[in-house]
C-alpha cells in the first residue's frame, strides 16, 4: 500500500491529501508563487483548493504568518488572479 502524504491547510487546519491542496512557495530568492508541481524548492504553505479558504488566507494575510515575513499586497493580488485563472480553465 502506497503512503499518501497529508498536509494541513494554514487557514482551516484540516488535514487532507497533498494533492487536494494548493501549495504556495517562497523560493530561496524571495519570490512567492503557486507551486503547481509540488516539488518547487523553498518554504511551502498549503491552502485548501476551495475559494473560501484561499480568500480567507488573503483577507487575514495568513501567508505572512506561514512565511514569517510581511508580504507586499501585490503578491496577494497576483495569487488571487492566478487562482481565478486556474478556476476558469
Amino acid at each position: 500500500m502506497k503512503h499518501i502524504p497529508l498536509r494541513s491547510c494554514i487557514v482551516c487546519r484540516s488535514s487532507k491529501d497533498k494533492s487536494e491542496l494548493i501549495r504556495v512557495v517562497r523560493r530561496p530568492d524571495g519570490e512567492v508563487v503557486i507551486d503547481k508541481t509540488g516539488k518547487e524548492a523553498g518554504r511551502g504553505a498549503y491552502v485548501c483548493d476551495s475559494g473560501d479558504c484561499f480568500s480567507t488566507a488573503i483577507k487575514k494575510r495568513a501567508l505572512d504568518r506561514a512565511f514569517k515575513q510581511k508580504l507586499p499586497q501585490d503578491i496577494y493580488d497576483g495569487l488571487a488572479a492566478a487562482i481565478e485563472d486556474d478556476g476558469k480553465q
